[in-house]
């Protein structure tokens, strides 16, 4: 649409949402020489124009400073505001989280494309500049490169165009209204417009122009559209280079172009076309014989100069562009990468920076492209709406698979309160919606054609369906035949099935998956989400990744998602804390539902990445007492970089270690002898560790880096059994009082209560280690996952059980080498149930505690059946022999290993939005609580291993906490030892179980057994 004068009411238009408006064209670079082209540094023919504007914030639109744009308009006394940067994260109107409801659901009464008008923040924005030396006589433009969501700009009192689309970008021709010296840029910038509606993604609600802006000038002669495709032959061996070119300027006609493809080290491979531009378009096709493919795992790119000469064969402009070969395609109703067939292993990335919101910077890109190759991610979908460009040039550069997705999710128009319910859904079958949304489509594409790294376009998320849908993936396919389409959305709306080209699910249980696969399915699934991360998570990743190489037609999913949306925030007394929805006074809020990441807003991995890494990793090593076996799942890549490194272990330490060089072909597998001479071990429990590390440092890792891990555990029985040394045993002494029973055994002093029913003191080498009595215990701090269960619903009865059992009768009995008690205790949940903890003093100063459940049926599942007590914050440092070192629960262990890992007890909490349970380690052979000095005692596993957390807070203390800052001064060590804990789940959080191997039956018989003794 063309237009001289602003007019406000474009903002409720859904016919109007950009108004002189450049087209969209590909993201390329530009230089007027090859030396600049090489370097690819700075574009000299680009001007910056982030950093101080001048700033005022309206509430609403009649109170703005409606003529500020004139020339006389004089913005002294404004504010300053920084350019890229959210408005509502530098001091201004209301940071706002919601999930698929809209912002204003309750407040305003509104149906699209009606707008609140009493909410509708408005950012006046002001800034001068001078042109470059050089520019006066050169046409020059303006590119905002994201503004959300709805602006309007001037010029030197001039109207020069309006726009929306908040994560795509717009330019204007500046050309006409500028003037000698000193210009003014004024930009109104709208938080709600029509556009809002298309913009209902799970996350921050912010406005302002929060990407770059910069002025940029062009040649005589521009190339302003570049296309590149790349295509390979059957044999998938020889590649095809086509370039379709649009070119603009006054020198344009008459002008030339060529062509030169160089390889990763910079040789030149071929310089061809030299073809004189008609009306200016020039197409190139080029044959290169046998090419070196781009994929994830060996992401090859070649450099193509593209040169432009005028009629008089002057060079005027160098266009670098990075040139990936590679074929995706559907063969056979399987998704295939240069005829192989494609497992997504990937996430889903929201930009997000707990500073500065979406307006994330380089080096935030650069650490999360190397965390997810890392952690063996091969794939990101860009939910949900195009990133910054840089995103794609380095998932080119590093190696990942790309679903681009465009700017679009109407999720609260189509489901309330979970339930599907379209009334009044958009876009759906509504013609007067096409244009804007194509619109957005067309923006993407044309802008993130070139990337190698994209092999999917994504129709949007969570939109329902529709014919408005099905057109934009008809426009994809027409526009890219070298891509698939992506949508979900049509799994709630089967009317137009073909939008998606494979079926796409979100959240669906894996037996769902399966029964999908069984049926004779025309399409290959994915799972554009699952694995819903939020708080303590990732349990059950298993039953998904198992099914790879069970199902050809499963190929992978995206967890949901890559990084927590909390925003730093400061408690009442100045500290800063990661915030949540609603922490900022924001009505409505979907509060926590922000906190879904297996990496922490801060950008500090997760615990549950340990999981995600193995599970994800393409490579997979299986050691046993002979040697490992190899299976190299990599489509392209062998094990030529990398360096095989064995070790084992017997009780945790180290006993042998050697590194091997074994390359096994992508595709294949071997099996190599390990020299552990296995037979000839002494007795004890051993570990074989193998891993995969890097050779050398990649652009994403460091050498020694490791990319794949395995590991066996065996017992080797011993010859003998040791005989028992008669100095580490004293005689046993004890003393019946009228309330205490008093057991002494060297430095040993243990007091039992027959008033309390529980062991109250325990003194080794004179230092007490009992600060609150033993109980049991039944209850574990809900996770975000356990209250989208209602567990504190279902489960309570738990809760309550665990917050004073009663002993109902206590029996002992003294032998010569031990004394033991045993207490018996009723639980208020049932009479049927019956608990007993018996403690078991022996000669050698050691204290065996055996704790068993008889449990009944008709109750709900135990949340955890374990014995807790406290002791001093003086043991502030833990050591295990257990599976870690990260946390880790049944249904979510086997990223751990077996070794022996250390921790102070403060940092065995992890950094949840919400307090919850964390901490837990499964496996525990032995634990070791010290004081600075390294004083302290051990727990030890007896019959087998049990689970253990310690931590600085009860159970109760994290689950009455909804924040870090609610939680209490630390005053004890609370150490709390577990038969059995149920897994965390994963599935999703608002209704999916745990499964149910993972979870404990009330009618269980439930027994586990731990020694206490001192250092």
């Amino acid at each position: 649409m063309k237009a001289t004068q602003a007019d406000i009411n474009w903002l409720g238009n859904v016919s109007v949402f950009e108004v002189n408006r450049l087209n969209a064209y590909s993201d390329h670079r530009y230089y007027s020489t090859m030396e600049e082209a090489q370097a690819a540094g700075t574009m000299k023919m680009r001007y910056d124009l982030n950093g101080t504007w001048k700033f005022n914030y309206a509430i609403r639109p009649d109170c703005r400073p409606e003529l500020f744009y004139q020339s006389d308009y004089s913005s002294e006394g404004w504010d300053d505001i920084e350019v890229p940067g959210h408005i509502q994260l530098q001091g201004y109107g209301q940071i706002q989280y919601v999930n698929t409801q809209y912002p204003w659901d309750g407040l305003n009464e509104l149906r699209p494309p009606a707008l609140p008008q009493d909410k509708n923040a408005v950012g006046s924005y002001i800034r001068t500049f001078h042109l470059p030396s050089g520019w006066q006589n050169n046409p020059v433009f303006i590119s905002f490169q994201g503004v959300e969501s709805a602006f309007y700009v001037w010029l030197n009192g001039q109207f020069v165009g309006y726009g929306e689309d908040s994560f795509t970008p717009s330019d204007f021709d500046l050309t006409p209204f500028l003037q000698d010296g000193e210009n003014k840029l004024a930009v109104e910038v709208y938080q709600r417009s029509t556009g809002s509606w298309l913009e209902d993604q799970d996350f921050w609600r912010f406005s302002g122009i929060f990407r770059d802006v910069y002025l940029y000038t062009v040649p005589a002669a521009h190339i302003r559209d570049l296309r590149v495709v790349t295509d390979l032959d059957p044999s998938y061996t020889n590649g095809t280079l086509n370039l379709d070119l649009k070119l603009e300027g006054q020198a344009a006609a008459g002008a030339r172009v060529e062509a030169e493809l160089r390889d990763a080290e910079g040789n030149i491979l071929r310089t061809f076309g030299g073809v004189e531009v008609t009306n200016g378009l020039v197409s190139l096709r080029e044959e290169f014989g046998k090419v070196n493919l781009w994929s994830a795992e060996i992401p090859y790119l070649y450099r193509l100069y593209i040169r432009v000469y005028d009629a008089a064969g002057q060079l005027v402009e160098v266009v670098p562009q990075s040139v990936g070969f590679r074929k995706f395609e559907m063969i056979d109703k399987v998704m295939h990468i240069n005829g192989k067939r494609i497992v997504f292993k990937g996430v889903n990335r929201h930009e997000f920076n707990p500073r500065r919101g979406r307006a994330i910077t380089k080096e935030d890109m650069l650490w999360d492209v190397r965390t997810i190759k890392q952690n063996n991610m091969n794939a990101v979908r860009t939910s949900h709406y195009p990133n910054q460009s840089l995103w794609y040039e380095l998932c080119d550069e590093y190696g990942l698979y790309v679903i681009d997705e465009m700017n679009l999710e109407t999720h609260g128009s189509w489901q309330k309160l979970g339930a599907v319910e379209p009334s009044w859904v958009i876009p759906g079958d509504k013609p007067e919606w096409h244009d804007i949304v194509m619109d957005r489509a067309v923006s993407m594409v044309e802008r993130d054609k070139n990337h190698p790294s994209i092999l999917i376009w994504s129709c949007g998320n969570e939109s329902h369906g529709g014919e408005v849908i099905y057109k934009v993936s008809q426009y994809f396919k027409s526009a890219d035949p070298t891509r698939l389409v992506h949508y979900e959305g049509v799994f709630h709306d089967r009317r137009f099935n073909e939008t998606s080209d494979m079926e796409s699910r979100m959240y669906a249980k894996p037996a769902d998956i399966e029964e999908f696969l069984n049926a004779n399915p025309t399409k290959p699934y994915i799972s554009c989400e699952y694995m819903h991360a939020m708080g303590n998570s990732i349990g059950g990743m298993h039953k998904y990744t198992e099914l790879e190489d069970k199902y050809p037609m499963y190929q992978g999913g995206f967890i949901w998602d890559y990084i927590d949306q909390s925003i730093y925030k400061k408690d009442r007394y100045g500290k800063e804390y990661l915030a949540y929805g609603g922490d900022f006074g924001d009505r409505p809020s979907d509060y926590s539902f922000c906190g879904n990441g297996i990496v922490h807003a801060d950008r500090k991995v997760t615990a549950k990445m340990q999981e995600v890494k193995y599970l994800y990793q393409n490579i997979k090593l299986f050691p046993d007492r002979e040697g490992v076996k190899i299976v190299n799942g990599n489509l392209f890549a062998d094990t030529s970089a990398l360096e095989l490194v064995y070790s084992l272990e017997r009780e945790g330490h180290e006993v042998l270690r050697g590194t091997l060089e074994v390359n096994v072909p992508a595709q294949s597998e071997k099996t190599v002898s390990l020299p552990l001479d296995a037979d000839t071990l002494a007795g004890g429990e051993y570990a074989v560790n193998t891993a995969f590390v890097l050779k050398e440092a990649t652009l994403w890792a460091d050498k020694g880096d490791e990319v794949a891990f395995g590991q066996f555990i065996f017992t080797q029985d011993s010859a003998a059994t040791a005989a028992e040394d008669l100095n580490l045993t004293s005689d046993i002494q004890v003393v019946e009082g009228d309330v205490n029973i008093g057991v002494r055994v060297g430095q040993t002093h243990v007091l039992f209560s027959k008033a309390f029913g529980t062991l109250v003191s325990l003194k080794l080498s004179g230092r007490e280690t009992i600060a609150q009595p033993p109980a049991p215990l039944f209850w574990r701090a809900t996770t975000d996952n356990d209250k989208g269960t209602a567990m504190g619903f279902e489960l309570g009865a738990w809760y309550a059980a665990s917050l004073l059992p009663r002993c109902m009768e206590w029996k002992a009995e003294q032998k010569p080498d031990q004394y033991r008690i045993e207490f018996t205790y009723k639980l208020n949940i049932s009479a049927d149930v019956q608990v007993k903890v018996a403690y078991t003093v022996r000669a050698d100063g050691s204290v065996h505690v055996h704790n068993a459940y008889k449990g009944t049926a008709g109750l709900p599942d135990l949340p955890i059946h374990a014995l807790s007590f406290k002791t001093s914050p003086e043991y502030g440092n833990v050591e295990w022999l257990a599976m870690g070192p990260e946390e880790n629960y049944a249904d979510r262990a086997f990223g751990a290993r077996l070794g022996i890992h250390g921790s102070k007890v403060a940092d065995t909490v992890a950094p949840y939005l919400v307090p919850q349970e964390s901490g837990n380690r499964t496996g525990v052979r032995w634990a070791k609580l010290t004081d600075d000095a390294g004083r302290g005692f051990k727990i030890e596993a007896s019959a087998a291993p049990v689970e253990l957390n310690v931590s600085p807070y009860t159970a109760f203390e994290l689950e009455n906490a909804q924040h870090v800052y609610e939680l209490p001064p630390v005053h004890y060590t609370v150490v709390t030892v577990a038969g059995k804990q149920m897994g965390v789940g994963g599935d999703d959080s608002w209704g999916a179980p745990v499964h149910p191997e993972y979870r404990i039956a009330s009618d269980s018989e439930l027994e586990f057994e731990f020694v206490i003794r001192s250092l």
